[in-house]
């Protein structure tokens, strides 16, 4: 059975990962080597830009291993017409050029997408998803914001924009009491159905600030939890839904800290199943299986070989 060493990376606003994983045909896998790094984003593009390519060194020489194919994954995405990141929460990299940089920096081609499609990536192949990796798998980020991405045939696809996935910002409340959103819409998913949001709306209806957790473990006892919980799941039912009804994925695979909440999977599955345009819901929605790993690990996914 042939099997390859990739090299995934995991860029976050704090803290970056990287990994050497063998993976097999089957796509079984090993992680060989394992390093971690502070992001140094406070301290502006060149040390973000020193922390990821001595990263990678480190790993492939903890690894004892040569110039392996890299992926990384990162937040935000990056402009068509010049290539410059956007988006990203390490702010200090929004509009430079950091992929052209990192591959001349290590004189080598790397593989780049976002943070919630190398989730998906991940899932899909190594994780939950993988007996639906041979149809359309649709992974969702619920956790400080609301993402995806889009696997199809055990492909990332991007889309024309590089926007496949982005299911937070589609409106799920109408009207003049539609919540604003930071991108500029109302009634935005992710302003009912993320983290923040959830604890919000808790805050406002309680008058005392707890995390989500807190508020889930809560729901039997406190009315404000079950509350807050219940627009929780009926945003996100509704934003499965439409979700559903446009692409009808062979199964939706959950990651983000939400998704440890069980009534996602049970009521906000039950509202969707109310909202979607059909006369019943087969679509599995699935619990991740790769937790805090499935970043780093769908980043290294990006740089197999086709």
């Amino acid at each position: 059975m042939s099997e390859s060493l990739l090299l995934g990376v995991d860029l976050g606003g704090t803290k970056i990962e990287a990994v050497v994983v063998r993976v097999t045909n089957d796509n079984d896998f090993t992680v060989i080597a394992r390093e971690r790094t502070d992001t140094r984003a406070n301290e502006g593009y060149e040390a973000v830009l020193d922390s990821a390519a001595s990263i990678i060194t480190r790993v492939e020489r903890s690894a004892n291993v040569g110039d392996l194919a890299v992926g990384v994954g990162m937040p935000g995405g990056v402009r068509r017409s010049d290539g410059a990141v956007k988006n990203s929460n390490a702010t200090c990299l929004n509009g430079r050029p950091f992929r052209a940089e990192l591959q001349a920096r290590l004189s080598r081609k790397i593989a780049f997408d976002n943070d919630a499609n190398c989730f998906a990536l991940a899932e899909a192949t190594l994780g939950a998803a993988r007996a639906y990796r041979d149809g359309v798998v649709f992974g969702v980020i619920v956790g400080t914001g609301v993402g995806g991405g889009v696997v199809f045939n055990g492909r990332l696809w991007p889309g024309l924009h590089g926007i496949a996935g982005e299911w937070g910002h589609h409106p799920v409340r109408f009207g003049d009491d539609a919540a604003p959103c930071y991108c500029g819409q109302r009634g935005c998913l992710e302003r009912y159905a993320s983290g923040p949001a959830l604890e919000a709306h808790y805050a406002s209806l309680s008058g005392e600030r707890r995390s989500a957790s807190e508020i889930a473990a809560r729901r039997d006892s406190d009315p404000a939890a079950r509350a807050a919980l219940s627009t929780l799941c009926d945003a996100f039912g509704r934003g499965l839904a439409t979700l559903i009804d446009v692409l009808d994925p062979s199964c939706v695979v959950l990651g983000g800290g939400l998704s440890n909440i069980d009534l996602l999977y049970t009521d906000g599955v039950a509202a969707a199943r109310a909202q979607v345009f059909n006369d019943e819901l087969l679509t599995p929605v699935l619990k991740n299986a790769l937790g805090d790993s499935a970043g780093v690990l769908g980043a290294a996914m990006l740089a197999k070989p086709a």
